[in-house]
C-alpha cells in the first residue's frame, strides 16, 4: 500500500463540502501511518502547511488579468510547480479533488510523465458539464451538453447569465477534454454516489474506470445525542440550486418554530432581504460557521434540512446532520436518496414542492418521539455504514486496484 499519498486540490481551505473530505481524507491517511503532501493554489485563506512552498499562484477569479485567463485554461505556474515539487519528493499515488481553474489538466501530463498512479474523487459532474452543475442559467436540471457539446453552455448562458463566463467555461471543457487528458491520464475515478456514477457513465464517462466510495464522518469524539432541540436547521451553500427559496416558501407560515439559515453564497442577500421584506422574523440568516459552533447549531437542532434542487452526490450536511443525532428531511433528487431511509432516519419529498416540504416539518414538529428515534437511527447508520474505518477500506481498496 502507498505510504506516501499525494492530495491535489485547488483550495487549501475549507469553502465548502469538497474542501471538508480534502482534509478529513488527509487526516485518515495520517492516522492510519500514509504520509501525505498536499499540492494546492497559493490563496491568502490557505491554512498554514510547510508545503506551502510548492504551492502555485492563484489565479485571480476577481480581476482577472490576461495572464490569470490564459491560466485559468491550462496553468503551466502549477505544471512547473509540480514537477518542482515531484523533483525532490515522491509520492506513491496521487488523490486528486476539485483542481480546476486553478491547477488545471496542465498537471494531469506531469504525474503521467513522473510515473505516479492517479485517481480522483469527483465531487460534482465537470467531467460532462462545462459549470459542474447540470443546471442551466434558469436553474433548471439540463443535459444539453451531453458530456461533449459545451458549445451548448455559451448559447445558454449557464455560468451565471454571462456570455463571457460561459464562453470561457465552455473553452476550458472543451480544451481539458481534447488536449488536457482529463480523462484518459486518470487511472480511477471514485464517485461519491452511486447516482453520480450512473449519471456521468449516461454522459460519456467510462463506466470501467468509476468506483463508488461515500463520503464518511468521524464519530469517535461525537457523543450521541438524545436530547431534540427546537429549531431547524439548513447549513450549507446559500444558493438557489440548494433550495432555499423553496425552504424559505415552505417554513414561512411555521411562526413558532425558528430555521436557522448557516452558510454564505451567491443568494444570501436575496434570501436575508426576503426574510426581511415578508417580516419571516422566526427564519435567521446566521452566515457561516465552522467548527464548534457549527457542530452545536446542528446538535442543538430539532431536523435538518436539504432542498436541493440539484443532483446532489453525497452531500456531507446529511452525513453531519446524523452524526449529531438529528434525522434529516431531504429532497428527493441525486444522491440524497441513496442516504436518507424514509421514516427510519428521515424524510424525502421531491425536489421544489414547497406544499410537501411543509408538510415533512409539520410531521418532525408533530411527533416529537418519533423525530428523536430517527436522528437516533441516522446516528446508527453512520456507526454501520459511513464510518471512517470502513471508509479507509474501500480507499485503500481503490489505490491497490492503480498500484
Amino acid at each position: 500500500m502507498p505510504s506516501t499519498v499525494l492530495k491535489v486540490s485547488q483550495n487549501y481551505f475549507i469553502r465548502g463540502g469538497s474542501d471538508r473530505y480534502f482534509f478529513s481524507l488527509a487526516a485518515l491517511l495520517e492516522k492510519k501511518g500514509h504520509s501525505v503532501i498536499p499540492f494546492a493554489a497559493s490563496q491568502p485563506e490557505n491554512l498554514p502547511t510547510p508545503w506551502a512552498r510548492y504551492f502555485p499562484t492563484a489565479v485571480n477569479f476577481s480581476s482577472p488579468s490576461p495572464a490569470d485567463l490564459v491560466h485559468f485554461l491550462y496553468s503551466r505556474p502549477a505544471a512547473r510547480a509540480l514537477a518542482r515539487l515531484l523533483a525532490e519528493h515522491r509520492p506513491h499515488i496521487a488523490h486528486l479533488h476539485i483542481y480546476y481553474g486553478q491547477l488545471t489538466t496542465a498537471i494531469l501530463p506531469i504525474l503521467r510523465r513522473a510515473g505516479i498512479p492517479a485517481v480522483q474523487t469527483l465531487h460534482e459532474y465537470r467531467l460532462a458539464c462545462p459549470v459542474s452543475t447540470l443546471i442551466d442559467a434558469q436553474g433548471q436540471l439540463c443535459q444539453a451538453c451531453s458530456g461533449k457539446d459545451y458549445w451548448r453552455a455559451v448559447a445558454g448562458r449557464c455560468n451565471r447569465g454571462s456570455l463571457a463566463r460561459s464562453l470561457l467555461s465552455a473553452a476550458e471543457a472543451y480544451y481539458a477534454r481534447l488536449l488536457g487528458g482529463v480523462v484518459d491520464h486518470i487511472d480511477r475515478f471514485i464517485t461519491v454516489s452511486h447516482f453520480q456514477r450512473r449519471k456521468l457513465a449516461e454522459l460519456g464517462v467510462p463506466a470501467q474506470k468509476m468506483s463508488t466510495v461515500h463520503n464518511f464522518v468521524d464519530v469517535s469524539q461525537i457523543a450521541v445525542n438524545p436530547v431534540q432541540g427546537e429549531y431547524f436547521l439548513y447549513f450549507g451553500r446559500v444558493e438557489r440550486l440548494k433550495g432555499i427559496f423553496t425552504l424559505i416558501e415552505a417554513a414561512a407560515p411555521l411562526k413558532d418554530t425558528p430555521l436557522l439559515i448557516v452558510g454564505d453564497g451567491e443568494a444570501r442577500a436575496e434570501a436575508q432581504a426576503l426574510v426581511e421584506r415578508r417580516g419571516l422574523s422566526h427564519i435567521r440568516l446566521l452566515g457561516p460557521k465552522r467548527g464548534e459552533e457549527l457542530q452545536q447549531l446542528i446538535g442543538g437542532s430539532r431536523a435538518c434540512i436539504l432542498p436541493s434542487e440539484w443532483y446532489e452526490n453525497c452531500p456531507m450536511s446529511v452525513l453531519e446532520a446524523y452524526a449529531f443525532s438529528r434525522p434529516v428531511i431531504g429532497a428527493d433528487i441525486g444522491g440524497i436518496p441513496e442516504l436518507v431511509d424514509p421514516e427510519t432516519d428521515g424524510w424525502l419529498f421531491p425536489a421544489g414542492d414547497v406544499e410537501a416540504l411543509r408538510d415533512r416539518l409539520l410531521t418532525a414538529l408533530r411527533n416529537r418521539e418519533q423525530t428523536l428515534s430517527m436522528g437516533l437511527a441516522g446516528r446508527k447508520k453512520i456507526e454501520r455504514l459511513f464510518s471512517q474505518e470502513r471508509h479507509y477500506e474501500q480507499i485503500l481498496d481503490i489505490y491497490a486496484k492503480v498500484l
